[in-house]
């Protein structure tokens, strides 16, 4: 069984901001492995599908990003997943709009969310696929930032940074080493 998380807040003025990237990736998850978010689990939106014989969640946290770790550590209990069964698609202010970035572990840097999963988790252990979101054009303060929509003319960068996103989790869930997918996607 693998887990795949996307980060963002479920309310729709947050649809299209910088903070739902990780909530898109999932989405497009979803989309490659053909199936639906269709149920209600553990303060997430859930979709499953199965590869091989074996079961990958999606989910999309209900509890707004600062308390993302509450749905996760649920997950993870109910599922009795370990932490080589996990990883969470979010933004990152810390990468350049567009780019890609895999590890397979690390701290949660400037992202509330990521704290929020790590303390609750007790461990940083875990893959993660960060979607870079900085513009150096765009002075505001980060807070601001992540919670302002997308502009129109970035949306087919990030639509093409997400779907990149969401093939190296389906990768992973799928059993591909982390170095090789590293190797694939990251940029």
């Amino acid at each position: 069984m693998f887990l795949i998380v996307g980060l963002g807040n479920p309310e729709l003025k947050y649809e299209k901001t910088f903070h739902n990237l990780g909530f898109i990736a999932a989405g497009d998850c979803a989309a490659l492995l053909n199936t639906k978010f269709k149920k209600k689990e553990c303060e997430a939106s859930v979709a499953e599908a199965f590869v091989g014989g074996e079961k990958i969640l999606i989910a999309r946290p209900v509890t707004y990003m600062n308390a993302s770790g509450r749905a996760v550590k649920q997950l993870m209990n109910k599922y009795k997943l370990t932490k080589e069964e996990l990883v969470v698609i979010y933004d990152d202010y810390d990468l350049p709009k567009g780019h890609v970035r895999i590890r397979p572990a690390g701290s949660a840097g400037t992202h509330n969310g990521m704290r929020s999963i790590i303390a609750e988790l007790g461990y940083g252990e875990f893959a993660r696929i960060r979607v870079g979101i900085r513009d150096e054009n765009r002075e505001i303060p980060i807070i601001d930032y992540v919670l302002s929509d997308i502009l129109k003319e970035d949306y087919d960068l990030f639509s093409v940074a997400t779907k990149r996103a969401a093939e190296a989790a389906v990768a992973l869930a799928r059993g591909d080493k982390i170095d090789l997918v590293m190797g694939k996607y990251n940029g």
